[in-house]
């Protein structure tokens, strides 16, 4: 009974209300209700399943796929190596600041470093101190004549000198 049922429902369902209905989904709703009208009581529905084996089916080769496929790849390497490209940079101007600013610390350092070189060296070649170190190692100022300067003129002059050979006269050979 129900089957005849169903099938007068889809008979009605026929031109006329596919027409107005216009859509796939539509038309399975209707199905649907009239299949539900049909039913008596709250009976389950069973579906039995179906072991279905694919495993022979060879794929049919579709070289426009294909082609889309190597578009995407290339697409898609393309971008991977940009992205890769920028990220390098990144890391790079990061680790280049890590160094400008270890640079800058050991310039700070190198700088404090001359600063107390300089007052080491003001600090030894203080006059005043000089001449009390010698004064305790008994040391007093040369007396006129004691220091004989090796430019031979008295110190008077800086300017340089052009070197002269002097032929001496030869050396008695005594016996």
């Amino acid at each position: 009974m129900a089957a005849t049922t169903m099938a007068a429902g889809l008979g009605q369902m026929g031109g006329a209300t596919r027409g107005r209905m216009g859509s796939t989904a539509e038309r399975n709703r209707g199905l649907y209700e009239l299949q539900r009208k049909a039913r008596r009581g709250p009976t389950p529905e069973v579906f039995f399943s179906k072991h279905i084996d694919n495993s022979r089916i060879v794929k049919a080769d579709d070289p426009e796929r294909r082609r889309e496929m190597r578009t995407f790849t290339a697409v898609m390497g393309i971008l991977f190596l940009l992205v890769m490209v920028y990220v390098w940079q990144h890391f790079s101007a990061i680790e280049v600041g890590y160094h400008v600013e270890t640079q800058k610390q050991q310039v700070e350092l190198l700088q404090e470093e001359n600063r107390q070189l300089r007052l080491t060296e003001a600090q030894l070649t203080d006059p005043g101190r000089i001449d009390r170190i010698a004064k305790q190692l008994g040391l007093d100022a040369p007396m006129p004549g004691q220091v004989v300067r090796p430019e031979g003129d008295g110190g008077a002059s800086n300017g340089s000198v052009l070197a002269q050979a002097t032929v001496s006269a030869p050396a008695p050979v005594m016996q």
